[in-house]
């Protein structure tokens, strides 16, 4: 089922698919639902799947920025509600991640298990830089600019030469971007830390990111998961950062095994 619900004033773009225990999927930045489509295909049934179009992306509205992480969690927030979703699993991937680490913070009663995918916190002081460097970049130009020029960041060598028609469909779907709201976004992304509060999650938490991932580093994960207390740590062993694209197969089974534990 897919349609459009409203909140607070801003039209979501929404999927659900599936039935059993609720799943709430958050995509990154420059992204839409279907990235999550080849993961939600190899995690197979028995899992009630609510993903949808962050604001200023895909098919949802794209309102004037600046935008916050506040916004992106309000906006997953009511959007459950509207749904009347009471508690749920969550998984965030990059942004996604960092909405999904609010969302925990804001409502942690209300989730399950949670899921941070390639995702970031306690930036140092030179990746603070470097990415404020990329959001310069961002702000200036189109989402695809930034596209080509990360390509080689976010997916290894061997899978851009085996599947250069995957690269060209995500250089086309980054095309579709609006520029504003894409650099609204990507500055929330460049600029949110949540570092400080990270030991205030109570849900059960997976953190995984790629072993060569640049922006969403081994480094950060294995920091989110000395803060949180109980965490899992999980390192995809030669992935970079587009981990949904590349290894979705992997990501699924990992994701399955941690939501199917009981204790």
């Amino acid at each position: 089922m897919e349609g459009i619900s409203e909140v607070g004033g801003i039209r979501l773009r929404y999927r659900i698919d599936g039935d059993g225990p609720w799943l709430a999927l958050v995509h990154g930045v420059g992204n839409r639902l279907e990235v999550w489509d080849g993961v939600i295909a190899a995690l197979g049934a028995g899992w009630r799947i609510l993903r949808y179009d962050m604001r200023g992306h895909g098919l949802s509205d794209k309102p004037e920025g600046p935008y916050t992480l506040a916004d992106f969690v309000a906006d997953l927030d009511g959007l459950l509600a509207a749904h009347r979703i009471e508690r749920c699993h969550l998984a965030g991937f990059s942004l996604g991640g960092l909405v999904a680490q609010g969302m925990a913070l804001a409502q942690g009663a209300r989730l399950d298990r949670l899921i941070l995918l390639s995702t970031v916190a306690g930036r140092t002081a030179q990746e603070r830089a470097r990415v404020a460097t990329r959001l310069a970049l961002v702000e200036a130009g189109d989402a695809s600019v930034y596209f080509e020029s990360s390509v080689a960041r976010w997916y290894t060598d061997e899978f851009r030469a085996r599947h250069p028609e995957i690269i060209a469909e995500q250089a086309a779907r980054h095309r579709e971007n609006d520029p504003k709201a894409y650099a609204a976004a990507y500055r929330v992304l460049a600029e949110s830390d949540l570092a400080e509060r990270l030991h205030e999650i109570r849900a059960p938490t997976l953190i995984a990111t790629g072993e060569h991932d640049q922006g969403s580093n081994v480094r950060m994960a294995r920091l989110m998961h000395e803060r949180i207390e109980g965490s899992e740590l999980v390192i995809l062993p030669g992935l970079r950062h587009s981990v949904l694209i590349e290894a979705p197969e992997r990501v699924a089974a990992m994701m399955g095994s941690f939501l199917r534990r009981r204790s």
